[in-house]
């Protein structure tokens, strides 16, 4: 809606309001004719500034979406959804384990659980105490060497970088300078 409907419907709607003030058992049949066709104003004005559809669903996420009758919100796309979390509490889920040495699953969940890392190659520049990552870790080696080339030609270029090759498990790749562990107190800490 914009400002000159939403003026419009505003001074429709208080038009309608004194009407509504000023009706009494006597007022007259003209009155009311002309009630009526400020009514009929005011419904054009809010058709014409209305864009969106009518929610379907009390579902705040999905407000148009399809409709669940039996669903508490009325959203199919929710109810399928809880659907399939209450089947996997009961015997869809994942095996609970047996063993007596693990009686509780850990939340976090164990490691066959967890999908294996993928490849990827991680920037790290050594900020005088520790290496960090210094930007986004890249699918392509090539391009995460031209990031670190970019980075050592910048105006404040760190001391050290390095490429570290992230897979099932983390290899260092290639190290740019030479990592000084520096002391963040001056005077050595005196």
């Amino acid at each position: 809606m914009n400002h000159a409907q939403l003026t419009a419907l505003g001074r429709a709607l208080r038009v309608l309001g004194e009407h509504g003030e000023a009706l009494t058992t006597d007022t007259p049949d003209a009155r009311l004719h002309e009630v009526k066709a400020d009514l009929r104003r005011a419904l054009d004005l809010l058709e014409e500034s209305v864009t969106g559809a009518a929610k379907t669903t009390r579902c705040a996420e999905h407000p148009a979406g399809p409709v669940d009758e039996s669903a508490p919100d009325l959203c199919l796309l929710c109810e399928t959804r809880r659907r399939a979390a209450r089947r996997s509490e009961f015997g869809g889920g994942r095996p609970q384990p047996t063993d007596a040495a693990s009686p509780s699953s850990s939340r976090y969940g164990v490691r066959a659980d967890r999908p294996q890392p993928q490849q990827r190659w991680l920037p790290e520049q050594w900020n005088g105490r520790e290496w960090q990552l210094c930007g986004t870790p890249r699918r392509d080696r090539r391009e995460a060497e031209l990031y670190l080339a970019a980075q050592r030609r910048g105006s404040r270029p760190a001391m050290a970088y390095r490429l570290v090759h992230e897979f099932t498990d983390y290899e260092v790749l290639r190290v740019w300078g030479t990592p000084v562990q520096v002391d963040i107190e001056p005077m050595g800490n005196l």
